[in-house]
């Protein structure tokens, strides 16, 4: 994942410059706010058919409307721009019932669907990822750099979001305006003797305006909150393709997971976002913290990785891609092969999904280097070699950011379209966001996807029912198998452990029993076990991007609580 991600308290920044420095130090310090409305940066969506191929798109928060025609191609997608910046692809189901695709704005693709309603076509899409912000509070912290510039640290009160980034700024007169290029949202910065005002904008149509005064708050100090109304009982049914039981149904018992609810909203394990356990292909145990929901779409960080891995497994079975033999640089546009040599030449697609591909991509320092250029992969390809392909595996991103380039490559279709028509459509999952590489148009493979906790659980499903869901193969059996086997030994982790086609593996003691677990994991603790000895898939979200001394505790959570509650 970006290595560059600033910290995950602060949403976005700005640097503020040509001000004199008088006027910049007037600025330092905090600053509070308030948004209008908790649901100021949600929009609805409102698609009406017109004639001459045209659709027409509404979107709206209770302080702004925006309209933008949309054109109907004759491969039936419904495409269009909002002022060059937020770009729409549709496309109408089979049935016109529907009507879903994606909504691309800054570096993340908003995967969305309208349904049929009143002969118009009506959704949501929640740039933010949140349902509905938890506080209309919102902050700033402004910095004197010292040399005439300023660093301004907006965030809100509700902590659940995981952060925004910004690419530069333009100072215009007393007003400073910046894009945030991971939501893709635009804000104009109004600096007055004793006020800041702050416009956010959609494209370049002002969405809301918040005003800032000085504030002797500590920012440091906000935390997420919400009701805490966990309980051990059967989970609720929705129409999302789970079927629920109590634990007693499956013969496992509640007793440590009512002590783990306790231990969470104590603060013993903090920042524990979700836990939840499905067994015998059913949701048994589902709880929430901080606020977080059931709709509610969490960062999975690296543990999109093992999703990347599926895609690779789709497409060797759909023989876009030849196999794990096939060698990276068949996949690798011309303009890139003078970084070829004769060892290069060697890597192939399993040297990438077990993380061996030699090339010197691992590491904080090495991916830095990459993630913070202007070339992902110019910079990655360029990289020297310090093993030979297949001998000797190190963690990272860029390995799986390559798969995705080359699945890219062979495609004739966007690749977001071929993630959602063979993966996630299936699987009925809907509230996903895609991360993009640093091009804006192609999904990265290195991790950063968002998924609800149920639907990371749907994934972990699919790999324990042998690539099944519903008695629907989405993924063959053999990949499942193929993905699941140990290959190699992660040198620089932790606990050397070893490693599948990006999944992890890990052996876990409970008494005198030893489970093995395979997992998707992802910085903070994001984690999905595929437990087939016990017919059991957990998920676990969490917050500790920071801490990394927390870092591991989704493991004591499975071997502590989860697992001494389901093994019969």
């Amino acid at each position: 994942m970006f290595k560059n991600v600033m910290t995950v308290v602060l949403l976005f920044a700005a640097i503020l410059t040509g001000c004199s420095q008088k006027g910049v130090s007037t600025y330092e310090g905090n600053w509070e706010g308030k948004l209008a409305h908790t649901n100021t940066l949600n929009f609805d969506l409102v698609l009406e058919e017109l004639p001459s191929n045209l659709c027409q798109l509404t979107i709206t928060n209770p302080e702004s409307t925006i309209s933008e025609m949309l054109t109907v191609t004759n491969t039936n997608r419904l495409e269009g721009s909002i002022d060059n910046d937020i770009h729409i692809d549709l496309s109408f189901t089979e049935d016109k019932t529907a009507v879903t695709g994606f909504i691309k704005s800054g570096i993340l693709m908003y995967q969305v669907i309208l349904r049929k309603t009143d002969e118009v076509y009506k959704g949501i899409w929640n740039p933010f990822m949140v349902d509905n912000l938890q506080s209309q509070a919102m902050y700033l912290g402004v910095e004197n750099n010292g040399d005439g510039s300023l660093d301004m640290y907006p965030f809100f009160g509700d902590q659940r979001f995981t952060g925004t980034w910004v690419n530069g700024s333009e100072k215009e007169g007393n007003v400073i305006v910046f894009k945030d290029y991971k939501t893709g949202l635009r804000f104009r910065a109004k600096l007055t003797e004793d006020t800041i005002e702050l416009e956010t904008l959609l494209g370049k149509q002002t969405v809301t305006v918040t005003n800032f005064k000085r504030s002797d708050i500590d920012l440091s100090s906000l935390k997420p909150s919400g009701p805490k109304n966990q309980n051990a009982n059967r989970p609720v049914q929705l129409n999302d393709g789970w079927a629920t039981a109590s634990i007693e149904d499956v013969g496992a018992s509640s007793v440590s997971l009512s002590k783990l609810i306790d231990e969470v909203n104590k603060k013993v394990l903090p920042n524990t976002h979700s836990v939840l356990i499905a067994k015998e292909g059913k949701l048994i145990f589902e709880a929430y913290f901080d606020g977080h929901n059931p709709d509610i779409s969490h960062d999975q960080r690296s543990a999109s990785k093992s999703i990347s891995s599926a895609m690779i497994g789709i497409a060797i079975d759909d023989k876009i891609l030849a196999g794990v033999d096939q060698k990276l640089y068949d996949c690798i546009p011309q303009e890139f092969h003078y970084t070829k040599d004769s060892l290069k030449a060697k890597i192939n697609f399993e040297d990438l999904l077990t993380m061996s591909s030699g090339l010197d991509v691992d590491g904080d320092a090495s991916e830095n280097n990459y993630q913070s250029s202007d070339h992902w992969l110019k910079t990655t390809l360029e990289a020297k070699m310090i093993h030979d392909p297949g001998t000797y595996a190190n963690y990272g991103s860029a390995n799986p950011f390559l798969l995705g380039v080359s699945l890219d490559q062979k495609l004739q279709s966007p690749l977001e379209l071929y993630m959602e028509e063979k993966l996630f459509a299936p699987l009925g999952i809907t509230n996903y966001i895609i991360q993009t590489e640093n091009t804006a148009t192609t999904p990265y493979f290195g991790g950063g996807m968002y998924l609800t906790p149920r639907d990371m659980l749907k994934f972990g499903q699919l790999y324990l029912d042998k690539g099944q869901w519903k008695g629907k193969q989405i993924i063959s059996e053999n990949w499942v198998e193929a993905s699941f086997k140990k290959y190699r030994r992660l040198q620089d982790a932790k606990d050397k452990n070893e490693y599948g086609y990006l999944w992890w593996h890990k052996t876990y003691t409970v008494g005198s029993k030893k489970i093995a677990s395979i997992e998707a994991r992802g910085a903070g603790g994001q984690y999905i076990c595929v437990i087939p000895e016990l017919e059991s898939v957990v998920v676990i979200t969490s917050g500790n991007y920071r801490n990394r001394k927390l870092l591991q505790q989704p493991e004591n959570i499975l071997e502590r609580y989860v697992l001494p509650a389901i093994i019969k």
